[in-house]
C-alpha cells in the first residue's frame, strides 16, 4: 500500500520569510510615494511625506540605497540571517533619512518586526534577543536624537513601535519553543520505539533459544553418560541435539530475516516476492511438538486442552505459545521435576494458560533470569494478568490470562478464507 501524498503546506508557510519582509517594507515605502508624490494633490497632506521631500537628488539617492539594502537583506534572510537583519534595519533608517523624518513610521518598521519574528522562531534565544535589542536600540536612538534637538512636539511613536517589536519577538519565540517541544516529543517517541523493539527482540531471542539450549544440554549430558554402555541411545540423543540445533538456527535466521525486512520497509509494501523459506511465527499449534521434544529430552509434558479451540489473533497466539515454551524450559532447566502439566483453557472472552510442575518451586522463580520478566511484559502488552510463584503443595505455577477480542473467531475465519 503506497503512502498517501503529504498535504500541501499553508500559504503563510510556503512563502519564504524574506519575501514577507520585502513585501511589508516595499508596501510601506511605495504607498506614500504614490499617494503624496505621484498622484495629484488632494485636500489631505502629510507632514512626514511632503511632496517636495524627494525633489533633491540626494534624497532620491538615499531612497534608492534603502530599496537596495532591504532587497539584499530580504534575499539573504535565510542564509545569512544576522547580516540580512542588519541590512533591513539600516535600509529602514536610510529611508527615514531620505524623507528627512525624525522618527520611523510604524508601517515602515513592520518589516523589521517580520524579520525579527523569523529570527526568534529559527535561531537561538541569544541571537533573537540580540536582534530585538538592535531594533529597540534603533528606536531609542531616534527618540534620543529628537529630544536632544528640542523637537518634542506631538506624541512619540517609538514606545508603540517598541511594543510591536516585543510582540514580534514573543510570537517567534513561542513558535521556536513549540518546534523544540515537538522535536523533543518525536525524539522521545523514537527512543521509546527503539527500546520497545529491543525488548521485543530480547524476548524473542530468549524464548527461541532458551528452550532449544535446555533440550540440547539435557540430551548432550545423557549421551555423554551412556555413550560407552548404550551407543544406540547415545546416537539417538545426539540426533535430537542435531535437530534442536537446526531448529534453533532456522528460528534465528527467520528472526534476522524479519528484522532485515522491517528495515527495508518490505512489511509495509507487502512485497509478494518474499522468500518462501520464512515460515509463519510459532503459535499454540506448536505446543504438541514442543511437548514431544521436551518429553524426548527426559521431562514428560502433559498438555490439556479445555474449551472450544478456535483461531486466535496472531499476537495472542504467539504470546501464549511463548509463555508455555518459557515455562516448560524453566521446568526442564531449574525445577528438577520429571514432568510438568500445561493447561490451555479457551474461555468466552479470554485464554487461560497454566504451566505447573512438582519440582523445586522455591528456586525456580529466582533462577529464570529474564524469562519471567519477558512473560510478564508480553502479558502486560496484551492487557492480561500474569502470576508466577511456588505452589503451596510444592512445585511452581505460571498462570496467565489473555483477553480475546470479541469477534476474533469470525475475523480469523474470514482471513483464513
Amino acid at each position: 500500500m503506497s503512502a498517501s501524498p503529504p498535504l500541501p503546506l499553508p500559504l503563510l508557510t510556503r512563502i519564504p520569510p524574506g519575501l514577507w519582509t520585502a513585501l511589508a517594507w516595499y508596501a510601506a515605502a511605495v504607498q506614500p510615494i504614490v499617494e503624496y508624490v505621484v498622484l495629484p494633490p488632494q485636500r489631505s497632506y502629510s507632514l512626514n511625506y511632503p511632496r517636495n521631500g524627494l525633489d533633491s537628488l540626494g534624497a532620491q539617492a538615499l531612497l534608492a540605497v534603502a530599496f537596495v539594502l532591504v532587497l539584499a537583506g530580504s534575499a539573504l534572510l535565510r542564509r545569512r540571517t544576522s547580516v540580512a537583519y542588519g541590512l533591513v534595519i539600516v535600509g529602514t533608517v536610510v529611508s527615514t533619512a531620505a524623507w528627512r523624518q525624525d522618527e520611523i513610521p510604524p508601517l515602515q518598521f513592520l518589516a523589521v518586526d517580520v524579520a525579527l519574528c523569523y529570527i526568534a522562531a529559527t535561531r537561538t534565544r541569544r541571537s533573537s534577543l540580540t536582534a530585538a535589542a538592535a531594533a529597540l536600540g534603533t528606536l531609542a536612538g531616534h527618540l534620543v536624537l529628537r529630544l536632544s534637538t528640542g523637537d518634542d512636539s506631538g506624541v512619540a511613536q517609538e514606545p508603540f513601535v517598541a511594543l510591536t517589536v516585543v510582540i514580534a519577538w514573543l510570537i517567534g519565540n513561542s513558535s521556536h519553543q513549540a518546534r523544540a517541544h515537538t522535536e523533543e516529543l518525536h525524539a522521545r517517541a523514537a527512543a521509546e520505539a527503539v527500546t520497545a523493539e529491543r525488548l521485543r527482540i530480547a524476548r524473542e531471542m530468549h524464548d527461541t533459544v532458551a528452550h532449544s539450549i535446555g533440550v540440547i544440554a539435557l540430551q548432550a549430558g545423557a549421551a555423554a553418560r551412556v555413550v560407552e554402555t548404550q551407543p544406540a541411545r547415545a546416537r539417538e540423543a545426539m540426533l535430537t541435539v542435531e535437530t534442536a540445533g537446526r531448529e534453533t538456527l532456522a528460528g534465528l535466521r527467520r528472526m534476522l530475516g524479519a528484522l532485515r525486512q522491517a528495515d527495508e520497509g518490505e512489511e509495509r509494501q507487502g512485497r509478494a516476492h518474499a522468500p518462501a523459506s520464512r515460515r509463519p511465527a510459532a503459535g499454540l499449534a506448536n505446543v504438541e511438538q514442543l511437548a514431544a521434544a521436551t518429553t524426548a529430552a527426559g521431562v514428560r509434558v502433559e498438555v490439556r486442552w479445555q474449551g472450544r479451540r478456535r483461531p486466535l489473533p496472531a499476537d495472542i497466539d504467539l504470546a501464549a505459545f511463548r509463555i508455555v515454551q518459557e515455562s516448560v524450559t524453566n521446568a526442564v532447566r531449574h525445577s528438577g521435576a520429571d514432568s510438568c502439566q500445561v493447561r490451555l483453557d479457551y474461555l468466552d472472552e479470554e485464554l487461560a494458560v497454566e504451566v505447573s510442575d512438582r519440582g523445586m518451586g522455591g528456586t525456580t522463580g529466582q533462577d529464570t533470569g529474564y524469562g519471567l520478566i519477558g512473560m510478564r511484559e508480553r502479558v502486560a502488552l496484551l492487557h492480561g494478568t500474569f502470576t508466577a510463584g511456588p505452589r503451596p503443595e510444592g512445585g511452581f505455577l505460571v498462570a496467565a490470562r489473555l483477553p480475546v477480542p470479541t469477534g476474533t473467531d469470525a475475523d480469523a475465519k474470514a482471513v483464513a478464507g
